[in-house]
């Protein structure tokens, strides 16, 4: 053992022969990611955006500068999902409720690559990049003009 880590056998559950195996198993950070959204979810249910003297943090860049980022209303637009209020929803944010499928595929596509034992990696082309980087820039300016 000249590495210094305890090899555990191939056919063993709990590693597949490599030091630290079941943390670098493909599926081990979506599936993480997957529990810790849904305890978020469920501690959101219970607290409303809405109404002032809650726990969840304020928008750093709202609490900086006084404008609204392009994310701002995320929190309540996902307060308002879960108590099905889409239209309400809608008006906190309409576009992270646009851009909230194609987030949704990304982790599904995520988790199913890491469940099948491979590593998926987005990658977005430099054009890609600088046309949601302009989208998020063109949204901040409008939403903050009205």
């Amino acid at each position: 053992m000249a590495d210094g880590f305890r090899r555990i056998a191939a056919g063993s559950p709990s590693g597949a022969g490599r030091p630290g195996g079941l943390f670098r198993h493909p599926a081990t950070a979506p599936l993480a990611a997957l529990v810790a959204g849904v305890a978020a979810s469920c501690c959101l249910y219970g607290t409303d955006p809405h109404q002032g003297g809650h726990w969840l943090p304020r928008c750093p860049f709202n609490w900086a500068t006084g404008l609204l980022c392009p994310a701002c209303g995320g929190t309540r637009l996902v307060y308002d999902l879960l108590h099905g209020d889409v239209v309400r929803a809608f008006h906190e944010n309409a576009l992270m409720f646009v851009v909230a499928p194609a987030a949704l595929w990304m982790c599904g596509r995520w988790l199913v690559e890491g469940l099948r034992g491979r590593r998926w990696r987005p990658v977005l082309s430099a054009r890609a990049q600088y046309a949601l980087v302009g989208v998020a820039v063109v949204w901040t300016v409008l939403r903050n003009l009205r």
